[in-house]
């Protein structure tokens, strides 16, 4: 089905903000829970003292990261309150620091169900969107490691991508942002979403402009990039077999696949606990550069996010205008549910 459309009706998208500072807090997780919360909260006004005006935590930094804990540590995010003291913090901090906290991720208890989920603060300190781990972590290598997250969390349903809009200046104040957790970065599926997410697409597949036929997912993205994700914001704690091999790899592979900032954050490296961390948190440009990486102590990274870059480096590699939507596409399911 062909489609006529008018790109010269299409919204404007909001100012890109100017180049800003990112702070990633590689943190130790101990099982004193209101420590982790206390130890969390001076990180992040370090970085914030630094510059920072978005701040990341790590996957599970309020918990040891075990099946047996997250039952323990559990908060009812949606109560609030007393009842989710790890996400009153992150709203404080936000709130009284005046920067976006993506809080990398804690155990959430919802009815009878548990999640990992990442919860994200605007500079008002209000919940801006919660993620919630859609690729459950599923390992068995036999004399090395084994962990089963489905043991007792529950998988999210749905894609999260946030924008942080300052809607009365019109500006995006640190961009736009695809939320994902550890295990969701070996999914590019999700990556791609998050490339395009926020484009207006027809529901229909593709259209004629000048008898030339073009699939309308990839179309959109290449019309429209300024409404796509700017970063991706990875919380994740890789472990000692596959962090060496493929922490660093991944990042840097959805990163330069999709033309955008990754960032990562994992707790600091602590080899007395049951499961030990990589840590090496690291934030990674639009031509899958390292910008800025650690090694496996506790660390804040500190550094600068240029968004203008995305467009130099789209037009250096014009990827997004090559890609072949007459023999393959992706379908952004959850688009097409909320579309009819």
């Amino acid at each position: 089905m062909a489609s006529s459309f008018m790109p010269e009706q299409a919204r404007a998208p909001p100012a890109l903000p100017l180049p800003f500072k990112i702070g990633l807090c590689q943190l130790s997780v101990t099982a004193d829970k209101e420590r982790n919360i206390a130890h969390a909260r001076k990180a992040i006004e370090e970085a914030a003292a630094k510059g920072a005006k978005l701040v990341m935590l790590p996957e599970i930094w309020n918990s040891p990261y075990s099946n047996d804990s997250f039952p323990v540590y559990a908060e009812d995010i949606d109560a609030g309150g007393e009842a989710s003291p790890s996400t009153a913090m992150l709203s404080e901090a936000a709130r009284l620091l005046k920067i976006t906290i993506v809080g990398g991720s804690i155990p959430e208890r919802s009815g009878d169900r548990l999640y990992n989920t990442c919860c994200v603060f605007d500079s008002d300190g209000k919940l801006k969107a919660k993620h919630r781990k859609i690729h459950l972590f599923e390992i068995d290598i036999p004399g090395k490691i084994t962990f089963i997250e489905s043991k007792t969390l529950t998988a999210g349903e749905t894609p999260t991508i946030v924008d942080t809009v300052n809607h009365g200046l019109g500006l995006a104040e640190v961009g736009r942002i695809g939320i994902g957790i550890c295990y969701d970065i070996r999914f590019q599926e999700l990556a791609i979403i998050y490339a395009a997410r926020g484009l207006f697409l027809p529901s229909v597949d593709h259209t004629t402009i000048d008898g030339q036929r073009y699939d309308i997912f990839w179309f959109y993205i290449a019309l429209y990039g300024a409404f796509c994700a700017h970063l991706i914001c990875y919380p994740g704690a890789f472990n000692m077999t596959t962090g060496p091999l493929h922490w660093e790899l991944l990042q840097r592979a959805r990163a330069a696949d999709n033309q955008l900032y990754v960032a990562t954050c994992s707790p600091a490296r602590d080899v007395a606990a049951g499961y030990v961390a990589w840590g090496h948190s690291t934030l990674v440009g639009p031509f899958g550069e390292v910008l800025a990486t650690t090694e496996h102590e506790e660390d804040i990274i500190i550094s600068e996010i240029d968004y203008s870059l995305l467009e130099v480096r789209r037009t250096n590699l014009p990827l997004t205008k090559q890609r072949r939507g007459d023999l393959y596409q992706l379908v952004d399911v959850q688009r097409l549910k909320s579309d009819s």
